[in-house]
């Protein structure tokens, strides 16, 4: 084949991609366009309906008599979008969000649906942001409210950081900040059996690495698997390497399929080190290591390691969504630890 031919067919290949990739965004930009006139139709739809309840406000009982004769006229015309239980969905969604220009295109009706049925203030603002944020599909988002995110960010973090963080007032400098405890997997689809090797685990895990990753928190990805650390004559294998780029750090990260240990933690430990010395740029941060197990004591963890500790983290995992009462009781440990370990400094 000629240059000029080779030429020829490599600028064709170029152009050819250029126009997919016009049609694809058009195509992306069409749906969302759709789906965001789709939630500016709801919103009116509730407008509209609270507006009419105001007219009859004395009568208590107007609001329901309304949506369900409304309903008898649309549905029929319109479909199930509009039976009485959504239009009362359109109603909250408006008394929720009640000017318009503030609503965000990125986010379509299912995902304002499950926004609207938060009625803290702060909690709504949180979901709402980190699904623009990180670009969350609806099940993903619904997946995140189910597992209770915001609630197990503030067993370890204060209300102000980490809506700081979420509206990006500032970049998270404490790993903290991103990284929860306890871990939700039920995206793993592990029965819960008394015992698992942790190869079942980590091999799970790998199985569903963008859902881990998302339930790991902002700016990570994937680094390595058993990645082989040889010291002298000793070979050892990391569970799992991570980067976070908000961190600007490696994440080395231990699956244990038990209580945590001390010996654990040393062993994390030397990992961590092991990556500072060996792998991290100057410029980088110091690596931070995770200890995921099944339970911990958290006194025996925080007197294992340093007082000024940063780096390592001991977070358990559970194969099942919380509930709120399993997250107060984590809350009421936290704070009785604290209380017998209060801080020292002046």
């Amino acid at each position: 084949m000629s240059k000029t031919a080779s030429s020829d067919l490599s600028i064709q290949s170029s152009f050819i991609d250029d126009i997919r990739g016009i049609i694809t965004q058009a195509k992306s930009e069409a749906a969302r366009s759709v789906n965001f006139q789709r939630v500016l139709m709801y919103w009116r739809l509730g407008q509209r309906i609270f507006v009419e309840e105001q007219k009859e406000a004395e009568r208590a009982e107007y609001g329901a008599y309304l949506t369900n004769n409304l309903a008898e006229v649309l549905e029929p015309e319109f479909g199930s979008g509009f039976c009485v239980r959504q239009l009362e969905r359109a109603r909250q969604f408006y008394r929720q969000y009640p000017i318009a220009t503030a609503l965000r295109s990125q986010l379509n009706w299912f995902q304002y649906r499950l926004l609207s049925s938060i009625d803290d203030l702060h909690k709504r603002e949180y979901y709402e942001l980190e699904a623009v944020n990180n670009g969350w599909t609806g099940r993903e988002l619904e997946r995140q409210i189910n597992s209770l995110l915001y609630e197990r960010l503030l067993l370890s973090n204060d209300k102000e950081s980490v809506l700081a963080v979420a509206r990006k007032e500032r970049i998270p400098e404490n790993p903290c900040e991103i990284i929860k405890d306890p871990m939700v997997l039920e995206f793993l689809d592990l029965k819960r059996e008394a015992h698992y090797y942790e190869r079942d685990v980590e091999t799970a895990i790998l199985n569903h690495l963008q859902e881990f990753l998302i339930e790991m928190g902002a700016g990570f990805s994937f680094v390595a698997r058993q990645k082989r650390l040889l010291i002298e004559d000793d070979e050892f294998f990391v569970d799992l390497v991570l980067y976070n780029r908000l961190l600007r750090c490696f994440v080395v990260v231990e699956t244990k399929t038990h209580r945590a240990s001390h010996e654990d933690l040393g062993q994390l430990q030397m990992y961590v080190n092991y990556f500072d010395r060996y792998e991290k740029l100057p410029d980088e941060n110091p690596t931070v290591g995770i200890l995921l197990c099944t339970d911990k004591n958290d006194t025996a963890v925080r007197i294992t390691l340093p007082e000024d500790n940063e780096t390592i983290i001991a977070s358990k995992y559970q194969f099942y969504l919380p509930t709120e009462q399993m997250l107060l009781d984590e809350l009421k440990g936290v704070l009785e630890a604290a209380n017998e370990h209060p801080d020292t400094d002046e």
